[in-house]
């Protein structure tokens, strides 16, 4: 069972939560499936000129605007969007941060394969693209001791419009899409979540609960 639809601050605290957890060994790596309210993430390399509206702009338009402590620059989640957050202990073999981001596109290449989408990496970018641009965005946090937070943003829904708002991870010549665009129909959520779930546990080689 996924939280559903979630407030950015509470799956803040949901991981953070989470975190300590897994820290001192009181629950097992688990991959915490959500969808945001609409939101504007501010990573710890964000740059401000790339929200293109003004504050009152994005109140107008629902819009709310947040500091992720995840790495990257600012993206953009509402809803339509399957956002995971990977709550892994990486030690004692998986501590590469580069391998872990390569593992975690992985994921959302393969998922995205199962569903119907060719999609691959772009040398010298995070994510997953599409022919029609990107499908979606990771920016991961690790703290001490190499457990992980943060994670991925799939688009799923053929709504991108939240995108205006912003350039996307600081990339301005490079367009944004999603899994129902590429397809060119409608996708059952679960079935987005039964595949991802699948191809997490394909990649990192194990079954994980998904919360």
């Amino acid at each position: 069972m996924q939280p559903g639809r979630v407030r950015y601050a509470d799956g803040l605290a949901m991981q953070a939560e989470a975190v300590r957890l897994r820290r001192v060994g009181a629950i097992v790596d688990r991959l915490i499936l959500l969808e945001h309210p609409p939101v504007v993430t501010r990573g710890t390399g964000a740059h401000a000129e790339n929200i293109l509206l003004s504050d009152d702009e994005l109140f107008a338009r629902g819009i709310e605007v947040a500091d992720a402590g995840r790495g990257g620059d600012v993206t953009f989640h509402g809803p339509g969007q399957l956002v995971g957050y990977p709550i892994l202990d990486l030690k004692p073999d998986r501590q590469d941060l580069h391998r872990y981001l390569r593992d975690l596109e992985q994921v959302l290449i393969v998922a995205a394969a199962e569903l119907g989408v060719a999609a691959g990496r772009v040398e010298g970018l995070t994510g997953v693209w599409a022919d029609g641009g990107k499908i979606a965005a990771i920016g991961v946090r690790v703290s001490s001791g190499w457990i992980t937070s943060h994670g991925f943003a799939l688009n799923v829904a053929a709504d991108l419009s939240g995108f205006d708002a912003i350039v996307p991870c600081g990339i301005a010549d490079r367009a944004v899409s999603s899994l129902e665009r590429e397809r060119g129909g409608s996708l059952d959520p679960e079935q987005v979540t039964t595949a991802v779930i699948r191809s997490f546990a394909e990649v990192f080689g194990h079954d994980l609960p998904a919360v």
